[in-house]
């Protein structure tokens, strides 16, 4: 066989392989057409690119057994879906009623339930988050739950590892959580957690097929006798104490008390029982009662591959909808579709203080460089952009006219929106609105504004590197 005979059935191979991208992979069209190009493009390579990053056969049959799981988690929340849903329910916080329309979406199309009685505490330092996690795996009596996407095996990662198994050896439950992908490139391994083991411990791993960078667990979830749960941006390593190559790490994380601690604990359950296989049921020891900590009404909202919609952007977009004064934004990754892009175009244009926060350096940086591209793309709609210059920004957060919000694992880019599986807490409730905003504005002092001047000066360099890493940013 010559040479030209082998190029056309690669060239045939390719157009064959396109069309199945476009009709039975059923993709966004803008991510199609992405794929196409690299299809096109780069015969061969495009081909194993694509199987790494983009194909989806088998999502369903994967997650056949996550869905059944998490039919136990709609079945159990019926009961307050119809409560919840009835115009004439009350919130026990006032807060909560000009956000109806956003909890009550996010119960439809999540299962997320509303759970009033909660005592909120804001972290946005790595050694204070960790010390506030430490003392509360001290202190655990029955069980410890961590799901986390990156376990490293560093000095804070062995610290964290070495309580855990202090705490297995006096006979609690624990039981380590991680993603095969995150944690093999945060250096760790099985061998690093031996200790824990050899003590009693458990430790699951996600999605061990390390060939698809695609449906990774990017959740950040810890949970202590079922009274305590921590949700955020902190992975565990060194860098999140602000030691790497990054320099200070500016992250936001909840210490939540009280009843959302119940809607943590299932996310963990389902997610556990899908990884090991062992099915750990809806014991009271692992929700024992709350009781009222709190005036916090929080919603623990998760999304991935196996969830129909995109709840998390679609909980971002409600909120932005829903805003009278304004919308700060915080986010390592900004690579937003054009639905969320819409909403925050039509907030600022309506009056709306619209900013949005992205770091001055990359850590990832195609999705940097595009993340620059669509904040630019607001600017003259009125939205205010800023680049974090004091280390490094992870947190992922929306703060709604300081009375409501979210934070957790989901960045505003499309991997977080529908190829990982994020899990956020919606708040709502003005003192924990406040002082998210008051945090947003002391992190000014240290940015730098992206005006529209400025952006239109950048070096030739630069928008190469914005319009090639725009180009390929559907690819996720």
């Amino acid at each position: 066989m010559d040479w030209s005979s082998l190029l056309s059935i690669i060239f045939l191979f390719n157009i064959l392989f396109a069309i199945v991208v476009i009709f039975f992979e059923r993709k966004n069209p803008t991510a199609a057409l992405a794929w196409l190009m690299v299809l096109f493009f780069l015969p061969t390579l495009g081909f194993f690119l694509y199987l790494i990053f983009g194909q989806n056969f088998t999502r369903q049959k994967m997650f056949t057994v996550k869905e059944k799981e998490d039919l136990a988690l709609r079945e159990i929340f019926e009961k307050q879906h119809r409560e919840l849903a009835d115009q004439s329910a009350r919130f026990s916080n006032p807060a909560a009623e000009p956000y109806r329309g956003t909890i009550l979406a996010l119960l439809r199309n999540n299962s997320a339930f509303l759970a009033e009685n909660n005592y909120v505490e804001v972290y946005t330092d790595g050694k204070e988050k960790f010390d506030a996690l430490f003392a509360a795996i001290r202190a655990a009596r029955h069980h410890i739950h961590l799901e986390y996407f990156i376990v490293n095996n560093d000095d804070l990662g062995r610290a964290v590892v070495h309580a855990l198994a202090e705490k297995a050896k006096e006979g609690v439950e624990v039981r380590l959580l991680f993603d095969a992908m995150g944690t093999r490139a945060g250096k760790g391994s099985k061998e690093a957690f031996h200790e824990l083991t050899d003590a009693g411990g458990r430790i699951g791993v996600f999605f061990p097929s390390l060939y698809r960078v695609n449906y990774r667990n990017h959740r950040k979830i810890a949970v202590i006798d079922g009274t305590v749960g921590f949700i955020g941006g902190f992975n565990i390593g060194d860098e999140y104490l602000g030691t790497g190559p990054l320099g200070y790490w500016r992250d936001t994380a909840f210490r939540i008390a009280g009843d959302a601690v119940k809607l943590l604990q299932l996310r963990f359950l389902l997610d556990w029982n899908y990884v090991t296989g062992e099915y750990l049921g809806y014991e009271q020891a692992y929700f024992p009662v709350a009781g009222t900590p709190g005036a916090t009404p929080v919603q623990v909202v998760s999304c991935g591959p196996d969830t129909r919609w995109s709840p998390i952007k679609e909980g971002y977009i409600k909120l932005i909808y829903a805003a009278r004064e304004s919308v700060y934004i915080q986010s390592p990754y900004f690579i937003p579709d054009d639905s969320v892009t819409d909403a925050l175009r039509l907030a600022a244009l309506s009056g709306v203080d619209v900013r949005v926060m992205i770091p001055c350096k990359p850590d990832h940086p195609f999705v940097y460089w595009a993340s620059l591209s669509f904040v630019a793309d607001l600017l003259d709609a009125g939205v205010r952009a800023y680049t974090y210059d004091n280390g490094f920004i992870h947190a992922k957060t929306i703060v709604v006219d300081g009375t409501a919000g979210s934070v957790g694992s989901a960045n505003w880019d499309v991997r977080s929106f529908r190829l990982n599986f994020e899990t956020n807490a919606f708040f709502y409730d003005p003192a924990v609105g406040a002082e998210l905003k008051r945090r947003f504005v002391e992190d000014l002092a240290v940015c730098t504004e992206i005006t529209a001047e400025s952006y239109a000066n950048r070096p030739l360099l630069v928008r190469v590197k914005e319009s090639i890493s725009r180009l390929f940013s559907p690819l996720g």
